[in-house]
């Protein structure tokens, strides 16, 4: 058994809050860099030239990329042979935004309750999904979710009948309300299956996929294939004004699910798509 206290979750949290706010994963700056290479629109070009310029002063400056810093959500991966010491899991995960967020400068974006709308002052409470695995270690990915792609994420319970087609239609008919709404060039990620409130889980885990990782499985590779291609041919292109660049990257995860039921959701994120890795 190894014990882990949890003021080194608090410590890492604080830190990808502000990492992940302020710079691209590796994975992103790739795809991006590749969007840019490839955009056939001039307009879509000048755009993706200027959200380029802003990624590069928010990197060399150390500010956000984007004023909405997000609500924080924290996936973390707990080892059964790992001893959690010195307090609350809960509790440590909420301290590390709070300070991540005092600290980085960063928005604080979060009220008490959905209907009073009082702000919390801190960005806390986190969002927090935790998964317990084999091993002892402690794997934290840290998300920040901006809420003007989130806003445009959709959720289908589709029959079973609908098939792959009922699918493929559901995700571009998400993507397409999404419009400029959702600050493309988007990453759309996908969940097919499970139950109503999984699928949606898994919609928002997609997004935090490395880009440059391809799906195991052969149908769902050609899915995200089919799909990116098929959105990049609506023309919304970078910012909404046009182009051939409407999306970097699908990435969708697939659970078992009930005899009677096809639930699909789609959880959108704009062309920062936030998040850091980090192993204890």
């Amino acid at each position: 058994m190894r014990e882990v206290d949890v003021s080194q979750i608090t410590a890492a949290v604080c830190d990808m809050c502000i990492e992940s706010t302020h710079t691209l994963s590796e994975d992103m700056e790739a795809a991006f860099t590749k969007a840019v290479e490839e955009e056939g629109s001039p307009l879509g070009k000048l755009v993706m030239d200027q959200l380029q310029e802003n990624l590069h002063l928010a990197r060399t400056e150390q500010i956000p990329i984007c004023q909405d810093t997000g609500m924080t959500v924290v996936f973390l991966r707990l080892g059964q042979e790992v001893h959690l010491t010195g307090g609350a899991l809960k509790t440590a995960v909420d301290e590390g935004v709070r300070r991540g967020y005092d600290r980085g400068y960063l928005r604080k974006s979060v009220v008490g309750d959905p209907i009073e709308r009082v702000n919390t002052g801190d960005n806390t409470p986190a969002v927090l999904h935790c998964e317990i695995v084999p091993g002892d270690r402690v794997e934290i990915t840290v998300a920040p979710k901006g809420f003007g792609s989130e806003n445009m994420s959709r959720i289908y319970m589709l029959k079973p009948a609908d098939g792959l087609e009922g699918v493929k239609n559901a995700i571009l008919s998400a993507v397409e309300e999404a419009g400029p709404n959702a600050c493309p060039p988007m990453v759309v990620g996908v969940g097919i299956g499970g139950t109503f409130e999984k699928c949606a889980l898994m919609a928002k885990h997609a997004l935090t996929r490395d880009l440059r990782e391809e799906s195991p499985i052969p149908y769902v590779r050609a899915l995200e294939r089919e799909m990116l291609e098929k959105i990049n041919a609506l023309g919304i292109g970078p910012g909404g004004l046009g182009g051939t660049t409407t999306a970097m990257a699908v990435n969708i995860e697939t659970y078992p699910t009930h005899i009677a039921g096809l639930p699909v959701a789609v959880n959108i994120c704009c062309h920062v798509n936030r998040h850091a890795h980090r192993v204890l």
